[in-house]
């Protein structure tokens, strides 16, 4: 039993007990979140495919904590101009765990 959803623009295939690392969102760890923009559904028998979404189906979240990733070093240069920029990334991110899937 799995649904695929949207969520931050971006989509995400969400089981029930699965840790999920979804972009970052303004809530507090601990705090339920629900995503009704369902894509597809499947119970394991049949899939439901939504135009573009499956109607009544959601996928319930609990917020478990918000971090950072490794740090990605993006390094510049041009050969022979004395050109040299090291620069570094850490994405953010919220990580929730599934607790319900509503297949609709």
């Amino acid at each position: 039993m799995y649904a695929i959803f949207r969520a931050s623009g971006k989509q995400f295939r969400a089981e029930k007990g699965k840790t999920i690392r979804l972009p970052l969102m303004t809530a507090e760890a601990g705090s339920k979140v629900v995503f009704d923009e369902v894509l597809l559904s499947s119970d394991g028998q049949t899939i439901r495919a939504g135009t573009p979404l499956v109607s009544g189906a959601r996928v319930e979240a609990e917020i478990v904590k918000q971090g950072k990733e490794p740090k990605i070093y993006v390094f510049k240069f041009k050969r022979r101009k004395n050109y040299r920029r090291k620069t570094g990334h850490r994405q953010k991110y919220t990580e929730v765990r599934i607790t319900d899937l509503a297949l609709g």
